[in-house]
């Protein structure tokens, strides 16, 4: 990932979707606007995760899309994803990196603390992930950031992601702010038309 050139735009996340064939039908049809997919479902059994993450995988590649596994890195290796982001509680970066090797994209929660940033990204992750902006009905209880930490991150060199209740109308200010992606679940697959949403989404970085 480092080297790179800095994706931008849309990072679709996977809604809590139990049915297999419907969640390959709400995501398919979006990943052309996606810049990467992940697969997050907190609701489901290892069995389901397993089975819907290997679902997921040949359609994003036949899309271009990476495909990141959320907070699972046995599975990431399992199904051959693109990366995997871990959260504080989601083991070490280093084993991760070990286990999936210098290629995989390895992301990580940063919240609204610019000093795990800088740890993080001294130890080899590949983005920072800030956040929550806004009010998510997804984690209400998450921790608020403010815009100014993306500015804040800006020297770290790494890619920043916002998440937290990321609408179309909210997300101008964040991408403003240095977010090179926007993380969004229910502002695309809760929106009246998913499809305009995630338009509207990658439109902001044209």
């Amino acid at each position: 990932m480092r080297g790179r050139p800095t994706p931008r735009g849309l990072y679709l996340i996977t809604p809590d979707e139990p049915d297999d064939a419907r969640l390959l039908a709400r995501v398919a049809p979006l990943l052309p606007f996606a810049t990467w997919l992940q697969y997050r479902n907190k609701a489901a059994g290892p069995a389901l995760r397993a089975r819907q993450a290997a679902a997921l995988q040949p359609l994003c590649a036949a899309a271009g899309v990476p495909l990141i596994v959320n907070d699972d890195v046995a599975l990431a290796a399992a199904v051959g994803a693109a990366g995997v982001h871990l959260g504080e509680d989601d083991g070490d970066l280093a084993a991760a990196r070990a286990r999936l090797g210098a290629n995989t994209i390895i992301g990580v929660s940063c919240y609204d603390d610019a000093g795990r940033a800088r740890t993080l990204a001294a130890a080899g992750a590949d983005y920072l992930a800030f956040g929550a902006f806004f009010p998510s009905q997804t984690k209400p209880g998450a921790r608020r950031a403010q815009p100014a930490l993306l500015r804040q991150a800006a020297p770290l060199g790494l890619p920043r992601v916002a998440i937290g209740g990321i609408t179309p109308d909210n997300a101008p200010a964040l991408v403003a702010a240095g977010a090179d992606l926007i993380a969004v679940i229910g502002g695309v697959f809760d929106a009246p038309d998913p499809i305009a949403a995630a338009r509207a989404c990658r439109a902001l970085f044209a």
